[in-house]
């Protein structure tokens, strides 16, 4: 699991320097890493979401799909309806920490072109979604 570096936030510290907990979303969807995709695409328009957190079997958070993932995999000439999420998934992340500074989950979704990125505790548990639409704003 690659987990973003904290540093000490500051007292005092304005909107600047907001942590990810303050900023993210609730984490969503979760599904197991066995799921097929089709399944997972389904259940993505039924949540009216465009990702899913995805757990291996003792519910760590091992990735974050997006719906543009999953379509470009059924499209794939290598597609069949066995293809589960574990087959079309890295387990490395990146992930963030509730206690990192916006700026850098920022900076690490720009470097990995994401849109989004999943918040875990130590233990690798889903606490909830950075997404970057929601800094957008910002400068690049």
């Amino acid at each position: 699991m690659t987990l973003l570096q904290t540093h000490p936030r500051p007292a005092g510290a304005d909107s600047v320097h907001r942590t990810v907990a303050d900023a993210m979303d609730a984490a969503g969807p979760q599904v197991w890493d066995d799921m097929t995709v089709e399944v997972a695409l389904s259940v993505m328009v039924a949540a009216r979401t465009g990702h899913l957190v995805v757990c291996d079997e003792d519910g760590r958070c091992t990735a974050l799909v997006t719906r543009a993932r999953l379509t470009d995999v059924r499209n794939g000439s290598a597609y069949t309806d066995r293809v589960r999420l574990r087959d079309v998934t890295a387990d490395d992340g990146p992930f963030a920490s509730p206690t990192a500074m916006v700026a850098e989950a920022e900076e690490a979704m720009r470097n990995r072109h994401l849109g989004a990125l999943p918040v875990v505790d130590a233990h690798g548990n889903a606490l909830g979604v950075l997404a970057r639409s929601r800094f957008s704003g910002r400068s690049n």
